[in-house]
């Protein structure tokens, strides 16, 4: 029986109510897609909480009021790329493009970074992000099962430039965390260790080559096409980086 969430109130004004809480993963072991020669087979996860749905845009938006040198036109660009933000108003004003309930995106990894910190949190690891994302509805682990990675595979084929839904909308699984899958990618503490090059183009969209991976990194599982299209996508960022479907959850270890 999974444990009830445990709700931590946001210290940011304005963060949207059921936002921002943290629910219990269970330790466990577990066998990543990625293969790492230093630790083969299933490896030890300590238990830790996740927020429940990526971070808002509401909540983000509280978190730069309450930390001005985060704003846009303030962040250093060594620590955010131009597009920072780029899709909002102004530096505290969303608008049409940007609905308080959407996940926030256009965010660098020194700014995620920085807004876990101020929850007295962090970025998840590469391994407790896939290890909590390879839950289903029912199961800690899905992966094995044809259907439902087809499910996933459907984001991938949704095209980039139309508008994000809004954050929750997705069924929980197993330990009741949302939107892991279809909505966002995501951040994770460790991104800059996958060792996948970034496909070197030019042309089109400035996102399109932030997408794919020339490199091979080994995988376990060459059959889990949503993990190597994420792994080579974190991969091929800097931590400066932005894109407008890249955002960030945080997670808290468990004392």
């Amino acid at each position: 029986m999974i444990a009830a969430a445990v709700l931590v109130a946001s210290p940011f004004v304005g963060a949207l109510a059921g936002e921002g809480s943290y629910l219990p993963i269970p330790s466990g072991r577990f066998a990543s897609a990625l293969n790492y020669e230093d630790a083969p087979g299933k490896q030890p996860v300590a238990a830790y909480s996740m927020m429940r749905t990526p971070v808002t845009n509401a909540e983000y938006l509280a978190f730069v009021k309450a930390n001005p040198k985060w704003q846009r036109g303030r962040a250093p660009t060594v620590m955010a790329e131009k597009r920072y933000l780029s899709h909002w108003v102004g530096p505290l004003e969303l608008g049409d493009t940007a609905k308080p309930d959407q996940p926030v995106v256009q965010v660098s990894w020194f700014a995620a970074d920085a807004y876990c910190a101020a929850q007295g949190a962090r970025l998840p690891t590469w391994t407790e992000w896939e290890y909590a994302a390879a839950a289903d509805e029912t199961r800690r682990d899905a992966r094995s099962d044809r259907i439902w990675r087809e499910r996933i595979l459907r984001w991938y084929s949704r095209p980039s430039n139309t508008a994000l839904p809004r954050a929750g909308l997705q069924p929980a699984n197993v330990y009741r965390v949302q939107d892991l899958h279809g909505l966002v990618w995501e951040w994770t503490e460790d991104f800059s260790s996958m060792l996948m090059d970034a496909d070197n183009r030019n042309q089109g969209d400035a996102d399109n080559a932030r997408f794919c991976g020339a490199g091979a990194l080994s995988m376990n599982d060459r059959d889990n096409y949503a993990v190597l299209m994420r792994v080579a996508m974190l991969s091929s960022l800097s931590a400066e980086a932005t894109t407008a479907n890249l955002g960030f959850r945080c997670v808290k270890d468990t004392p």
